[in-house]
């Protein structure tokens, strides 16, 4: 066993040096996320970016062109919104990447920060909602009392309207701040909720349940209220046909609008700011693409935006729509219809990695998408990584990832596995991993593994299985539930004692596991077993490597510690890395740090040849 500690320093800002990888320069280079404007002050924008080596919130004044870094913490920020006036800047302040915090404020321009909502102590955050009279809305939720939703006004104390131990959150506030719009599990699916309106005070309004009290696994979610004064629509996604898709309510009238949208795929949609029509997000087979749609002609038109994924869009209110864009070659970039990038940030540029390749691949439960990317030039079969996704309801995408590109970099093949679980695929495929969690999506990732050998893509000899969060989970249960089918196992922050996690985790994450096994690990003790890495870790054959946020509230540390524990009562060949943070890292050197530590792991096992620069 090697136990690695975190002794590298920051070092933000890190310029380009002579002979720097182009690995490192992925995730050095400067990036910036699609930026947020205030809804009364659309010059006013918000965004995060990674200038100074770790991700910060970042104040824009468009009509001056001033940027100004907003937040500065060692461990990053990445959670903001501006207030609709644009005049302050509420950012939700945890520690060491705990997620456990307060939302703090601060002026536009800059200035003290301080407690937002003063009388609310430090909780896990479930959603947030500000009115242009500075009525806020604040979902919190603890271990002790569930969700709570609370309503601040202006100069007086927050007053809770909102009280349930299943998870909910504040979906949105209305144009007038007069509607609050909420999503919530009460009847006790907390991967299907439910929709309920209420006034300031919490008096009902409207309920909309597709769950039908939870006989249903038929899901809704708030996309916002209409933009405009006194009127009561609501914009919400529903499953009724089987995948993503809006609708409009109103929810005064009761009245539910079917737009129809005719398009393959989840559909996803914001209101234009003039309400006149839909801003929709289309996700299909990993790819993305915008349209517009007109309320009064219902007509569809689309956006020209090149071939790849949209990871994020915005309507502004002169019409042009800006827009987070990449591929699995090229790097992201904020665009806009209008023609050119809307916000480049300065200093050195990530290099380009190779395109993705589809893979369809018949599988136990339907065919099987799988994303794949290859070494230019190379031919099989090659050293391949199997990099599993988190979620497990998330995807993977034609999208550019810094860490697969390092692997390819390095001589590697990367196979991406939508499995069973993941969405953009249909609600049936995104429902199908229940009550067998792990298993399920193991046997998708085996069909793909078989592919990808008898293909002649993939080395049998040199088959990496990793991923990280709920891949790292599936990483560690492959590893002892398929030994023979890995040569090496790259787990980073993952559940590897699923009944200790369930009991350190963060109260929502406790509702979606019930949700997911049918139960607490009292109630149905043998689907804890059975989906457990625990259960399988004297199986485990490959050398294994984990990496762990000491502070981590999803994946906490004292079941990875059990599972190492186990690892190393047997002398079983592993390595184990903690660093002080959460689930995950903001800090751009300590990413480099953990991928360069799993790439000479792999190396060292392997025999691959590697140069870390």
């Amino acid at each position: 066993m090697t136990e690695i500690t975190d002794s590298t320093p920051d070092l933000p800002g890190t310029p380009e040096l002579p002979g720097m990888p182009d690995w490192e320069k992925r995730f050095r280079a400067p990036r910036v996320s699609l930026p947020d404007w205030a809804e009364d002050a659309p010059h006013r924008a918000l965004f995060v970016s990674n200038a100074t080596g770790t991700y910060e919130l970042y104040a824009w004044d468009r009509a001056t062109g001033e940027q100004r870094q907003a937040t500065d913490r060692p461990n990053g920020t990445t959670d903001g919104v501006l207030s609709p006036d644009g005049t302050s800047i509420w950012w939700f302040s945890d520690t060491d990447g705990d997620e456990f915090g307060v939302w703090m404020r601060q002026p536009f321009g800059g200035g003290d920060d301080e407690p937002a909502v003063p009388g609310l102590g430090p909780s896990y955050p479930a959603g947030l909602a500000i009115g242009r009279d500075g009525t806020s809305v604040v979902g919190r939720s603890t271990d002790e009392d569930g969700t709570t939703i609370h309503v601040a006004r202006k100069d007086a104390e927050p007053v809770e309207i909102y009280r349930h131990r299943e998870s909910a959150g504040v979906g949105d506030l209305s144009h007038d701040g007069t509607l609050i719009a909420i999503e919530h599990t009460e009847h006790g699916d907390a991967m299907h909720s439910a929709l309920r309106v209420v006034r300031l005070d919490g008096s009902p309004v409207a309920e909309l349940d597709d769950t039908k009290g939870g006989t249903e696994e038929l899901g809704l979610e708030v996309l916002g209220f209409a933009p405009v004064d006194g009127d009561t629509r609501l914009l919400i996604g529903h499953q009724r046909r089987g995948r993503w898709e809006p609708m409009i309510w109103d929810v005064a009238s009761g009245a539910e609008s079917d737009l129809a949208i005719d398009l393959p795929g989840d559909v996803n949609a914001e209101w234009y700011p003039d309400g006149s029509g839909l801003l929709v997000a289309h996700s299909f087979e990993a790819r993305g693409e915008l349209w517009r749609y007109d309320l009064a002609t219902r007509e569809l038109v689309r956006i020209e935006t090149p071939a790849g994924s949209v990871s994020g869009a915005t309507a502004r209110p002169d019409g042009e729509v800006e827009y987070l864009w990449s591929s699995a070659a090229l790097p992201p970039q904020v665009r806009s219809t209008s023609g050119g990038v809307v916000l480049d940030p300065p200093g050195m540029k990530a290099p380009e990695s190779v395109p993705v390749e589809d893979a369809w691949v018949e599988g136990p439960g339907g065919r099987i998408h799988a994303l794949v990317q290859r070494p230019a030039g190379s031919k099989g079969p090659l050293p391949t990584v199997f990099e599993i996704h988190g979620g497990p309801t998330w995807h993977d995408s034609d999208a550019f990832a810094a860490g697969p590109a390092a692997w390819i970099d390095h001589g590697y093949a990367v196979v991406r596995v939508n499995y069973r679980g993941s969405t953009g695929y249909g609600r049936e495929w995104t429902d199908a991993l229940k009550h067998r969690v792990g298993l399920i999506e193991l046997e998708d990732i085996a069909a793909v593994r078989e592919w990808a050998v008898t293909s002649g893509l993939a080395d049998p000899r040199k088959l990496i299985l990793a991923g990280g969060s709920w891949g790292g989970y599936l990483t560690l249960l492959g590893l002892g539930t398929q030994p023979e089918a890995w040569a090496l196992g790259l787990a980073a922050v993952p559940v590897a004692d699923y009944v200790t996690a369930y009991h350190d985790e963060m109260e929502a994450l406790k509702a979606m596991d019930r949700t997911l096994l049918g139960g607490t690990p009292e109630e149905v003790p043998e689907r804890f077993e059975a989906s457990s890495p625990l259960t399988y870790v004297d199986a485990v054959r490959a050398p294994v490597y984990i990496s762990a946020g000491v502070n981590d509230p999803r994946c906490p540390i004292r079941q990875v510690e059990n599972y190492v524990d186990r690892l190393a009562a047997r002398g079983a060949v592993h390595e184990v890395y903690r660093y002080d943070a959460g689930h995950g890292s903001l800090v751009v050197e300590e990413r480099i740090k953990q991928v360069g530590l799993e790439i000479a792991f792999a190396a060292e096992h392997l025999g691959q040849r590697v140069d870390l620069g």
